[in-house]
C-alpha cells in the first residue's frame, strides 16, 4: 500500500457521518423542527457520506481492521435478531442505516495511518456543533436552559440533549489538551477550543462526560509521563490545582455534582437502576437471550436504558456483548502494546472515555458517536502505510551491428 495524503473531500465525509449521528430527539428548538425533517437531513447526511466515500475511494481499497470487522459481524447479528420484526419494521432500517456506517468506515480505512489526521476533523466537526448550541443559547437563553431538563444546557438550535453537548464538549476537550501537550497545536488555539467547551461542559451539568474527560486524561497523560516533560510539568500543575478546589469548593463542587437530587435518587443513578432491573428480570427465549430482540431506540418500558451494555444485551444479545467487549478489549491491548506516543495518548484517553461512558450511556451496539471516537483511536493506532519501490523500468538493450563492434583505431 502506498503511502498518500488523505483527499480533503475525506473530512467532508467524516463530516458527515458526525451530522448523522447527532440523532433526531432532543429538547425543543427555537425554531420547532419536525422530527421526519431531522431524520432525513441526518439518514441523507449518511448516504451522502458513503457515496462520496466510495467515491473517492472507487478501487475499493481498505485496511485490515479487527474493529471494524467485529463491526460487521455485531452487523450481521443485528440482521439475524431485527430479522424477526419484534421490534418492527424499524428494527431493519436500522441495520440498513449500522451497514452504511460500517460500510462507509470501511471505505475509510484506506487513510488510517497512524497520523492525527482524523483527530483534527473530529475537533472541528465537533466544535461546529459545539458553536450551534453556544449560539442558540446567545439567542434563546431560556430556550438554551429549560426547566424541563432542570436548567441544564440542551440544543436550541437544533435538539441535543445535555449528555450528548457535555460528550462532545469533554472529547475535544481532551483531543485538545493533548495535542497542546504534544505541541501539535498553539496555546491560542487550544484556548479557543478549550475555555467555551469547559464553559459549555459545566452548563451541562454532565457527570459521566466530566469524570471521562478527568480520567481519560489521567490515563493519557500518565501514559505520556516518562517521554514528555511537558506532560509531567501539566500532571503536577493539574494534581495542585485539583488539590486546592477539591479543598476550597468542595460544597459547589458537590452541590454541582449532585445536581439537587437526593440521596436516593442519586444512589439509584436518576431511575436508571430500576430500569436495568426490570429488563434483566424480563423472561427471554434462548434465541432472544444469544441474538436479542433487534436494534431499536434503546429503551425497555418506554424508558430510555442508558446503559451501552444492557442495551446491546436487549437487542443483539449476549453475542452482541461478546463483540462489543471483544474490540474495546482488542483496541485498548493494541494501545497498551504501542510504544509511548501522542497518538497512542489520545487513542487511551478515546478507549477509556467510551469504556466510562458506556456505563451510563446507550451507544456502543449502533451507529453513534462513541463508534466514531473508537474509530479515531484506530486511525492513531495504526501502523503507518509503508511506500512501495518503485522499480526501475527495464530498459530493452539495443542490437549493436557487428561493424559498429570493430576497433575504430587499428
Amino acid at each position: 500500500m502506498e503511502a498518500e495524503r488523505t483527499p480533503r473531500i475525506v473530512g467532508v465525509v467524516w463530516g458527515l457521518l458526525v451530522l448523522n449521528t447527532l440523532g433526531s430527539a432532543g429538547a425543543k428548538t427555537i425554531v420547532p423542527l419536525p422530527r421526519s425533517l431531522i431524520q432525513m437531513v441526518t439518514m441523507g447526511s449518511l448516504v451522502a457520506a458513503f457515496a462520496l466515500a466510495l467515491a473517492v475511494n472507487a478501487r475499493l481499497r481498505i485496511r485490515p481492521s479487527a474493529y471494524v470487522f467485529l463491526l460487521t459481524l455485531l452487523l450481521v447479528t443485528s440482521v439475524i435478531s431485527s430479522a424477526h420484526l419484534e421490534s418492527g419494521f424499524g428494527a431493519l432500517f436500522r441495520c440498513f442505516r449500522l451497514t452504511l456506517f460500517v460500510g462507509t468506515l470501511w471505505l475509510l480505512s484506506r487513510w488510517w495511518d497512524g497520523s492525527l489526521t482524523f483527530v483534527r476533523h473530529h475537533i472541528r466537526m465537533y466544535f461546529a456543533v459545539l458553536g450551534s448550541v453556544a449560539l442558540g443559547l446567545a439567542v434563546s437563553p431560556g430556550a438554551a436552559l429549560p426547566d424541563l431538563y432542570g436548567g441544564r444546557l440542551v440544543g436550541a438550535l437544533w435538539p441535543l440533549t445535555p449528555p450528548q453537548i457535555g460528550q462532545y464538549a469533554a472529547v475535544i476537550i481532551g483531543l485538545t489538551v493533548l495535542l497542546l501537550l504534544g505541541r501539535r497545536t498553539d496555546r491560542t488555539s487550544a484556548v479557543v477550543v478549550i475555555v467555551p467547551s469547559l464553559v459549555l461542559l459545566a452548563l451541562t451539568h454532565t457527570r459521566t462526560a466530566t469524570l471521562g474527560l478527568l480520567i481519560g486524561l489521567v490515563l493519557a497523560i500518565g501514559s505520556l509521563l516518562l517521554t514528555s516533560a511537558a506532560a509531567r510539568r501539566f500532571f503536577t500543575w493539574a494534581v495542585a490545582i485539583a488539590t486546592v478546589a477539591a479543598v476550597g469548593f468542595a460544597g459547589a463542587l458537590q452541590a454541582w455534582f449532585l445536581r439537587g437530587q437526593s440521596k436516593d435518587n442519586f444512589s439509584s443513578l436518576t431511575g436508571r437502576a430500576k430500569v436495568w432491573d426490570a429488563l434483566l428480570a424480563a423472561p427471554r427465549t434462548t434465541g432472544e437471550k444469544w441474538f436479542g430482540v433487534g436494534l431499536g431506540d434503546k429503551s425497555f418500558g418506554g424508558l430510555p436504558i442508558d446503559n451501552s451494555w444492557l442495551a446491546v444485551y436487549n437487542e443483539q444479545g449476549l453475542i452482541g456483548v461478546s463483540l462489543v467487549a471483544a474490540f474495546i478489549v482488542v483496541l485498548g491491548g493494541v494501545a497498551l502494546l504501542r510504544p509511548p506516543s501522542l497518538q497512542r495518548a489520545c487513542a487511551i484517553f478515546l478507549i477509556s472515555y467510551c469504556a466510562i461512558a458506556s456505563y451510563t450511556e446507550a451507544g456502543l451496539g449502533d451507529a453513534s458517536p462513541y463508534l466514531l471516537h473508537l474509530a479515531v483511536a484506530v486511525s492513531l493506532l495504526a501502523s503507518p502505510a509503508k511506500p512501495t519501490a518503485l522499480s526501475a523500468p527495464a530498459v530493452p538493450r539495443q542490437r549493436v551491428p557487428r561493424w559498429a563492434q570493430r576497433s575504430e583505431v587499428r
